[in-house]
């Protein structure tokens, strides 16, 4: 949809003095400056005691709101296919659409009891059928095709979604396991880099989700989506919609990398659509290039005096740059995102 006519529907669904598309003013000052462990806690303290709905709200109401079809008042956008479909077609027959848990409700045990078992936050509409092949499974990439859903696939252990909706999948992932952390009886939820998780209260693959989260941003559908449950519903929002950048501050490994004492080597540009050249070197060093599974794609040496990486002929996604002395000792490792030119 073009961005006019998305700022149109936005003011059309205006009530009282807010218009939906827009952050609170002083709504994360709390978090600005802060990165790990820390800026979980904050998200947390911003986002926690969400005004709650029933299980059959979401049927009801609220999911025919948050996910209805911008072109067509009367459908609502199944996740994982990205089919418009009727909202009157609830139900359990394999062409109907129903809610999915995107976080997977056996993942902690929560079911379909508030606040995490009714959270608009990860709860979406899917195809009924697809809905039953993800079942409880981790996100991960690879698998079988699914033919009801193009560009998504399955194997014994995982989930992949299509690519449109990655970078959503990840970001409800990520707030789950922000908004509930233990107190008040509530489900304490944690991103790990593995899957087979269930019945434990964790959710993977970690590090699939953060590159999820990079290659395929917040959209507009998205962004609305957000607004419509904070301001008509839940009163909170998701923050990793609004700076997808705090994934990386909270879970990705730059700043980690940094905090073990590793040289702070950087690469520009970052994004890329071809080459990279990093800035901080001091002598020479040999360098591979990993994707995020660990897989070499490129290796070589480089010097201060030549300091490019070439990543023209590498798919779009992340990759590691993982830098050593000559006595083949890591001292440091950039994450580049490759982009597609």
């Amino acid at each position: 949809m073009k961005r006019n006519t998305f700022f149109l529907f936005f003011t059309l669904l205006a009530f009282s003095t807010n218009m939906l598309a827009q952050i609170p003013s002083g709504y994360y000052d709390g978090a600005e400056g802060l990165s790990g462990e820390a800026l979980k806690s904050e998200l947390h303290q911003i986002i926690k005691g969400h005004t709650t709905y029933s299980y059959n709200d979401l049927r009801d109401f609220i999911l025919k709101n948050t996910d209805e079809d911008p072109n067509n008042s009367n459908n609502v956008i199944l996740l994982y296919t990205g089919r418009s479909q009727a909202k009157s077609t609830f139900g359990g027959n394999a062409n109907d659409w129903n809610r999915e848990h995107v976080w997977a409700k056996s993942h902690g045990n929560f079911g379909t009891t508030p606040p995490a078992g009714t959270d608009a936050h990860h709860l979406r509409p899917t195809d009924a059928s697809v809905n039953s092949t993800r079942g409880n499974l981790d996100f991960d990439m690879g698998g079988n095709p699914i033919s009801e859903a193009p560009g998504c696939f399955v194997d014994g252990d995982s989930f992949e979604p299509r690519d449109a909706v990655k970078g959503d999948v990840a970001r409800m992932i990520f707030y789950m396991a922000t908004r509930y952390e233990g107190g008040n009886g509530e489900p304490d939820l944690e991103v790990v880099d593995r899957v087979n998780t269930s019945p434990a209260p964790e959710h993977g693959k970690l590090s699939v989700l953060i590159q999820w989260n990079l290659q395929d941003p917040p959209d507009d559908f998205e962004r609305h989506r957000n607004d419509v449950i904070h301001y008509q519903y839940q009163h909170n929002r998701n923050p990793f919609i609004d700076h997808p950048e705090y994934v990386d501050a909270i879970w990705g490994d730059p700043s980690a990398m940094q905090m073990i004492g590793l040289s702070p080597i950087v690469a520009y540009p970052n994004p890329t659509t071809g080459s990279v050249t990093l800035n901080g070197l001091d002598g020479s060093y040999t360098y591979t290039v990993t994707t995020v599974y660990g897989n070499i794609i490129e290796d070589g040496m480089i010097t201060r005096q030549d300091s490019k990486i070439d990543l023209s002929f590498a798919a779009s996604g992340v990759y590691l740059v993982n830098i050593l002395n000559q006595n083949s000792q890591q001292v440091s490792q950039v994450k580049v995102v490759k982009l597609t030119r």
